[in-house]
This record gives structure tokens, sequence and C-alpha cells, in this order.
């Protein structure tokens, strides 16, 4: 990852972290403005937004940008990441397969699950409109993030 991109999570990391501790009064509010946050400060971010897990089935939550599927189940990015319990980079996604497309105009896809001891609650899922946008190194510091949910359990 490129020192901007490094240094960009770090200063998002400390702006949300004021923003939600002590002050989000639950967990959804939390995600959207995690989702708010990232969305404004990341170029790059093409659809930011959560999947939380329901049964068998992941249901929208909290996201920022063009309309997105309401319910994914069986396949997917989104699938894969809560099946596996890991993150996923895509840097292509009509390379990945079964890749569920909710908007044509998606190239490029990260998925990163919030757990609670071994069990998914939900998944960040971030999509780029240009392909390889994404990699390994934006692993951790999304995950670095999504630790400030983990007072909400």
């Amino acid at each position: 990852m490129d020192e901007r991109r490094a240094a960009r999570y770090e200063r998002i990391y400390e702006q949300l972290r004021d923003l939600i501790d002590g002050t989000s009064p639950d967990l959804i509010a939390a995600m959207a403005t995690i989702c708010a946050v990232l969305h404004a400060k990341m170029p790059h971010h093409f659809w930011t937004g959560f999947y939380v897990v329901d049964g068998d089935r992941l249901r929208v939550g909290p996201y920022q940008g063009p309309v997105a599927c309401q319910v994914l189940q069986g396949h997917g990015v989104c699938v894969e990441s809560v099946r596996t319990k890991a993150p996923v980079v895509v840097p292509d996604v009509d390379a990945f397969p079964g890749h569920h497309a909710c908007d044509a105009r998606s190239k490029s896809e990260i998925v990163v699950p919030f757990l609670s001891g071994d069990r998914v609650v939900a998944v960040l899922d971030v999509d780029s409109d240009t392909l390889g946008q994404f990699s390994v190194s934006d692993v951790a510091p999304l995950q670095r993030i999504l630790s400030l949910l983990t007072p909400f359990l």
C-alpha cells in the first residue's frame, strides 16, 4: 500500500474513533458512520456498506453509493467471506466465480468480515468502479476500523 493510502486510513480511523467511541448509540448508527466516512474520504470507493448475517442469507445494512442488492444468498464475494470467515480481495469481479453483480459498474471489491468470537455478524463490502483498487494491504486497516464496532456486540 502506498504511504498516502496508509496515512489516509490512519486519519479515517482517528476520525471514526472520535465519532463512534462513547458517541454512537448502537451498532447500526456506528456502521452508518463508518460507511459515510469511508465513502467520503476514499475516492476509489464506488459502493461502501454492510451486509448483516440473517440466517443463511445476508441482508443489506447501512451503505453509501448506488442502490444495493437487498438480499444476498448462495454465492458471491460477500457470501464467500461469511463462509470462510476471512477477508476476500477481488481485483476483477468478472473473474470471481459466482460473483453477484448488484451494479454492473462494479469492477473490483474487498469484503472484510466483522466477527463476534467465531461467528460472522456482518461484512463490510467495498466496491470500486475501477479494476485492481484493493489489495491485501487494505485488509488490516479495514479490520482496525471494524474493531470500533466491538463494544456494540
